[in-house]
C-alpha cells in the first residue's frame, strides 16, 4: 500500500526548519499487519515536543524515521490474533506499546514496559519488525511504534487504545500524550491531595494538562511559571490562581514567599535543567517534586543533597503519567465530557502535513500549545 508520510532525514539541522526542511513528505510503501496488529487510517496528529526533540538532535534516534506519535484515527484492518478490535473502530495511539509480560508490565507499570523501550528506541513495532518502506526497499524506522505523520500507519495493538466516536479526532488525538502525561502525573504520580498547593513550570501541552488535572483534583491554589508570558496568560484561563515568570532571577524567593515556604506538589514539564531547579527550589518541606521532563540525556542537575533527608522531600519522575493507558485514557476521557477537563483548549493551529516543518518552528519558538495535522 502507497501512503504518505513525513519523514525525518536528520537531527539536528539548522533553524528555521522552514528553509533547512529536515522533514521530507515521501511516498512509502506499508506492508500489511501482521500478527497482533493493526491497519489504521490517521484522522488527526498532533506536533509535540517528543517529536521535536528526535528533529532537534537532543534525543536521537535511527533515520530516516516516519514522525509523530499523539494521533488518531479508524480502524481499517486487524491482523491475525486481534479479536478485540474490527473495521471502522475509532482509537489513539499511545507511545509506549507494552508486552504484558515483562516484570513492570506485570506489575502493573505499562509505562516502563522493557520491550517496548528497546523496540522505540530500535525504531521498529513492538515485535521488532518494520512495515515502512521506500521504493527501493530502504527500511524507513518507526517513531515510538507509530508513526502518526502518516496516511495510515500499521501499529501493534497493544500501542492502541480504542474510544468513543463522538469526540473529533483533533480533540481526542491529545489524549494519547499531552493528557495522559500531565492528568497522569497529577493523579498516579503525585496522587495529589486534595487542597493542595500546586506549582506547575513549563506551560506547553503536558504542562498545561497537568494543570488541568490540577484543577479537576481539587488544588487549593495552582501557580504556573513559563519564560513566555503570553503562555502565562493562557495559564490563567486554564485555571491558575497565580503566575510567575520563571526566568525572573527572584523567582524562588518570591514563590515561597506567597505561599509561606513553598508549594506541596511541583510539576517540572519543559524538560529544561533551569525549570527542574526552580521546581525543586520551590517546593516546601515535605513536598514532592515531579517531572515529566525528557531532556537531552547529558544534561545534568544538582541539588542540596541533605535536603532530601532533613526535609523529606521527595523527587519523582513520571513518565506516561505513570498511566495504564487502557484504564486511564476511557476515565479521562469521561471527564472530558463532564466538562471537568476543558483539554479542547490545547488545540491551537490546524496545519496541512506539507506544513510540517513550519509547524516544528513555531512549536520550538513556543508559538502554539498543540498544533494539529489534519488529514
Amino acid at each position: 500500500m502507497k501512503i504518505k508520510s513525513a519523514v525525518l532525514h536528520e537531527s539536528g539541522a539548522s533553524r528555521p526548519y522552514a528553509k533547512t526542511k529536515p522533514i521530507h513528505i515521501e511516498e512509502l510503501e506499508l506492508t500489511p499487519p501482521g500478527h497482533g496488529e493493526v491497519l489504521v487510517e490517521i484522522k488527526a496528529a498532533s506536533l509535540c515536543h517528543s517529536d521535536l526533540s528526535v528533529v532537534n538532535g537532543s534525543r536521537p534516534r535511527p533515520v530516516p524515521m516516519a514522525l509523530g506519535h499523539e494521533a488518531s484515527g479508524v480502524v481499517l484492518e486487524v491482523g491475525e490474533g486481534v479479536d478485540d478490535l474490527k473495521a471502522d473502530d475509532h482509537v489513539v495511539c499511545v507511545f509506549v506499546p507494552s508486552c504484558g509480560h515483562c516484570l513492570p508490565c506485570s506489575e502493573g507499570r505499562p509505562a516502563l514496559c522493557e520491550v517496548g523501550a528497546k523496540t522505540n528506541n530500535d525504531g521498529t513495532l513492538l515485535n521488532g519488525d518494520i512495515h515502512l518502506h521506500r521504493e527501493n526497499g530502504e527500511d524507513v524506522n518507526h517513531h515510538l511504534g507509530v508513526s502518526a505523520f502518516s496516511e495510515r500507519i500499521v501499529a501493534s495493538r497493544n500501542s492502541l487504545v480504542k474510544v468513543d466516536k463522538d469526540i473529533p479526532f483533533e480533540k481526542i488525538a491529545l489524549f494519547g500524550c499531552a493528557v495522559i502525561t500531565g492528568v497522569g502525573a497529577v493523579v498516579n504520580t503525585a496522587n495529589m491531595k486534595f487542597g493542595s498547593t500546586v506549582a506547575v513550570i513549563g506551560l506547553g501541552g503536558v504542562g498545561l494538562s497537568a494543570l488541568l488535572g490540577a484543577v479537576a483534583s481539587g488544588a487549593n491554589r495552582i501557580i504556573a511559571l513559563d519564560i513566555n508570558e503570553g503562555k502565562l496568560k493562557q495559564a490563567k484561563e486554564f485555571g491558575a490562581t497565580d503566575v510567575f515568570n520563571s526566568s525572573d532571577e527572584n523567582v524562588i524567593e518570591a514563590i515561597k514567599e506567597a505561599t509561606g515556604g513553598g508549594v506541596d506538589y511541583a510539576f517540572e514539564t519543559a524538560g529544561a535543567v533551569p525549570a527542574i531547579e526552580v521546581a525543586y527550589g520551590i517546593t516546601k518541606r515535605g513536598g514532592t517534586t515531579i517531572t515529566t521532563g525528557l531532556p537531552d540525556p547529558e544534561h545534568r542537575f544538582s541539588l542540596p543533597y541533605v535536603t532530601l533527608t532533613a526535609e523529606e522531600r521527595t523527587l519523582k519522575g513520571s513518565y506516561v503519567g505513570s498511566c495504564v493507558p487502557k484504564r486511564d485514557i476511557p476515565r479521562f476521557i469521561d471527564l472530558y465530557k463532564q466538562g471537568k477537563l476543558p483539554v479542547d483548549k490545547l488545540h491551537s493551529d490546524t496545519i496541512k502535513l506539507e506544513d510540517i516543518n513550519e509547524g516544528f518552528d513555531k512549536l520550538e519558538n513556543g508559538e502554539a500549545l498543540r498544533i494539529v495535522v489534519k488529514f
